[in-house]
């Protein structure tokens, strides 16, 4: 089934592709959640309308024409010189938001929708988007020859094929004149150099995380702020560039994200340097629990000793009494030991062997070897219940006793033939074992106990 030229029909009866409202599924990246979807009237508030390119680039233009444009069309929109194709990602009041973040403050900035786009159109843009691959390729060669600093990491053709927009990373400045030149006359076309960072990079390419996830910058992140260590510090993290970097190499992006929330719990705590005097002794800030509140003070400077969690109000209390020539019998309130709460383990009173699958006995398959019983035993047989229950089925071998059929087997009166040799010839001498049976017990008769007694 082709599900690629498949046409869903919305609710509003349109036919133009697998689109929704706002509220539809989130497959792109930088994709913004349109909470305003359904409130009536919120298409008609603006004219303006976000469309997304290739990766993380997004422009916003005018719906000048009034078209019902709903979030997932395939637009035609003004591009300098020509024109581009892109994707509605967002209408709606939501936009004008989305400018601001962007810092759109010229309207200049913000140009026309020419229509939906046309199968000529998308015919022309998948024509020119599958020479982005070996463009790049020949450019950084290029690159190379020209003894440039830089790295190209993306190339991104315009829908009509007239313009191609390369994306570099360089540390130091560079002077990339000549490439423009060796470029346009190589493919022919208008070149627009564009520099970016080791994170925009990151989220054109987009990857998984530590944590899982599709990396921030790939899939919501649009404005990237510096990260520093001292990030980390206040969260009280430790300082392993393994674990503090993220796929761009740099400081992750989350680091910023509850630091907030950190300095501003810090603000509560008593100052560092602060000695706690008791009867005691002497105890100094060993460990902080910024967001539970809690304080571990140890009775030696450097090394845990005696160590004691206290409650940032008990810590100030202390330190108040202190001033005041004060000293608490211990750190913990009227001297008594406050129950630490253990961790439950749900496994501690778990059997571990309720996992296993019970072992089904064997059922020990006796062979009747002739009717015995153990005195005592008051189980009948099933020969005697048979018997007794009026079963009439005629047992094999009936009315012939063991003996005599083993003795016929040895001598060789099998009742099917003559032809047949008895089975102690058969055999093979192994060791010492005896031959004919002329050690062994006669007519396969076992020895039996003291208790025992042949019928």
């Amino acid at each position: 089934m082709d599900y690629k030229n498949m046409k869903f029909r919305m609710w509003n009866g349109c036919d133009r592709g697998l689109c929704a409202k706002g509220v539809g599924r989130q497959d792109r990246q930088l994709n913004t959640y349109d909470w305003l979807a359904d409130v009536p009237g919120n298409a008609e508030s603006t004219d303006l309308v976000e469309v997304q390119f290739k990766n993380t680039r997004k422009g916003y233009y005018h719906n000048v024409n009034n078209l019902d444009l709903k979030k997932g069309d395939i637009v035609a929109v003004e591009a300098n010189p020509g024109h581009d194709i892109g994707v509605v990602t967002l209408t709606g009041r939501l936009v004008k938001l989305q400018i601001k973040k962007a810092n759109l403050k010229s309207q200049d900035d913000i140009k026309r929708i020419y229509r939906i786009a046309k199968q000529v159109d998308l015919d022309k843009c998948k024509e020119a988007k599958s020479r982005e691959h070996g463009t790049m390729i020949q450019s950084r060669q290029i690159a190379k020859d020209l003894g440039l600093k830089m790295k190209i990491g993306d190339v991104e053709y315009q829908g009509d094929g007239n313009k191609a927009i390369f994306y570099y990373i360089a540390d130091e400045r560079v002077d990339f004149r000549q490439l423009i030149k060796v470029l346009a006359d190589t493919f022919h076309v208008r070149i627009e150099m564009k520099q970016i960072g080791a994170r925009q990079e990151a989220g054109r390419i987009g990857g998984t995380g530590p944590c899982g996830r599709e990396l921030c910058c790939a899939t919501w992140m649009k404005n990237f702020i510096s990260v520093s260590t001292n990030a980390a510090r206040y969260q009280d993290i430790s300082l392993n560039p393994q674990k503090l970097a993220g796929m761009c190499a740099k400081l992750k992006c989350c680091l910023n994200y509850e630091v907030d929330s950190y300095v501003e719990a810090s603000r509560k705590l008593p100052p560092k340097d602060a000695v706690l005097q008791t009867a005691d002794g002497d105890f100094h800030q060993f460990k902080v629990d910024i967001l539970a509140g809690l304080i571990t003070y140890s009775s030696d400077k450097n090394l845990a000793s005696n160590l004691e969690t206290i409650s940032i109000e008990r810590a100030k209390a202390i330190i108040e009494m202190n001033r005041q020539g004060e000293k608490p019998l211990s750190l913990l309130e009227d001297g008594k030991a406050k129950p630490v709460a253990k961790p439950v383990d749900l496994l501690a009173e778990a059997d571990l062997s309720r996992f296993d699958k019970a072992k089904k006995k064997k059922k020990k398959n006796n062979k009747n070897k002739g009717p015995r019983q153990q005195e005592g035993d008051n189980k009948p047989q099933k020969n005697e219940n048979r018997a007794q229950n009026g079963d009439n089925k005629p047992q094999k071998n009936e009315g012939k006793p063991n003996n005599q059929r083993r003795d016929n087997r040895n001598q060789g009166n099998h009742p099917k033939g003559d032809n047949r040799q008895p089975r102690n010839d058969r055999r093979p001498n192994k060791g010492n074992k005896p031959q004919n049976g002329n050690n062994a017990p006669q007519n396969g008769n076992k020895p039996q106990g003291n208790n025992a007694s042949q019928e």
